[in-house]
């Protein structure tokens, strides 16, 4: 299984440029070049960290074509637009860090300070949480959490004063407003001005748990708990939020596949199926949770288990090429003008499922580098 899986990601490298990734389907289905994304970021992440922890120079070298092709002398980035104001742009930006410790090049360090200035711009709610993007006012969405808060963690632990008082505090409100006290599963978004048309008019939530967006607030968790050092009081609240999170949805995992299901509550339910991205997340925080010793070792043979599952079923080759497969593109809450993303059931299960996207082949990856920790 090393193998087919080294093999599939030094394929996926083989078929991209900077430009031109195979692994962001989105942009394959609308076509033309890449910008500056989320989606990039997070294969990127995921290729530096395959250097670190098999020393093949192939992943991360990947990375830096990427930050050669779009990183100018001065800082800039070619495609960011700042006044586009998302939380998603800010994701790719966190392998400016790494980049900068591979290279040296200063050009990396100047983007690093724009970044981080960038996003200090960011609009907020009257509860200090940052809107997920302008044209999303006032709402707090769980992916935002991983886009934003670990690139102002490792800003602040490198290159600032070390303080985290900001990335706690957002958190701090994640928890009250958007945890189900019922059931411990966090809901996709919040309209804090209770104005969005999928948004209750009394909590501001919208209506349904759905995994990747659990996921990526898995992550979040388990990522700042690594950055944040050990002896800081928020690394601690953190890792007391990670238990709680991975204590309950534990309970939700599919038995048969040991994956999780698209609406994470509904399982078995007409539509709803175990889901790549979001399980592969949730694993990740339960393997790098348990090996920070943050988690009980328990976790770790749960997160092995819903990566043996996903292997088992959805690592599959086709015309010779491993690929991975169901995957779900994407889901949203709004914007007005597009009322079918409202945040129900039928919407979640409605949406295309794909083959080799970064929002799962990348969670897939870093589950892999977690094991290889264990087993060397």
């Amino acid at each position: 299984m090393r193998e087919m899986i080294e093999q599939y990601l030094l394929e996926l490298i083989r078929r991209s440029t900077p430009r031109k990734t195979a692994w962001n389907m989105e942009k394959i289905r609308a076509g033309g070049e890449v910008k500056w994304n989320y989606i990039d970021g997070c294969m990127l992440i995921a290729l530096i960290t395959m250097t670190e922890i098999t020393g093949d120079d192939r992943y991360a070298a990947f990375a830096e074509q990427v930050g050669d092709s779009f990183v100018q002398e001065d800082g800039s980035i070619l495609t960011f637009d700042p006044e586009h104001r998302a939380l998603d742009d800010f994701n790719e930006s966190r392998i400016l860090f790494p980049l900068l410790r591979l290279t040296g090049k200063e050009k990396y360090r100047k983007a690093i300070e724009q970044q981080y200035g960038f996003l200090m711009e960011q609009p907020r709610t009257y509860e200090g949480n940052f809107w997920h993007k302008k044209v999303y006012p006032d709402q707090v969405w769980l992916d935002g959490t991983y886009m934003a808060l670990p690139f102002i963690a490792t800003y602040q632990r490198e290159m600032g004063n070390g303080d985290y008082s900001d990335i706690i505090r957002q958190l701090r409100i994640i928890r009250e407003r958007m945890r189900d006290p019922e059931t411990g599963l966090y809901y996709h978004g919040y309209d804090a001005s209770r104005k969005a048309f999928w948004a209750d008019p009394e909590t501001g939530l919208s209506r349904n748990f759905w995994l990747r967006a659990d996921g990526w607030f898995a992550c979040a968790l388990a990522d700042l708990a690594d950055i944040i050092p050990a002896e800081k009081p928020e690394r601690a609240e953190i890792a007391g939020m990670l238990a709680e999170f991975m204590d309950s949805i534990a309970r939700y995992m599919d038995p048969e596949t040991g994956m999780y299901w698209q609406v994470i509550d509904q399982g078995g339910r007409e539509g709803n199926y175990p889901e790549t991205s979001g399980s592969a997340m949730i694993a990740y925080a339960m393997l790098k949770g348990a090996r920070l010793g943050i988690l009980e070792s328990r976790f770790r043979t749960l997160g092995q288990k819903t990566f043996t599952g996903i292997t088992e079923r959805y690592m599959t080759v086709r015309d010779g090429m491993p690929e991975l497969t169901n995957i779900c593109l994407v889901a949203g809450l709004g914007p007005e003008k597009n009322p079918r993303r409202d945040g129900s059931y039928e919407y979640y299960i409605s949406e295309p499922i794909v083959a080799n996207d970064a929002k799962g082949a990348a969670p897939f990856v870093l589950c892999y580098t977690e094991i290889r920790r264990i087993s060397g």
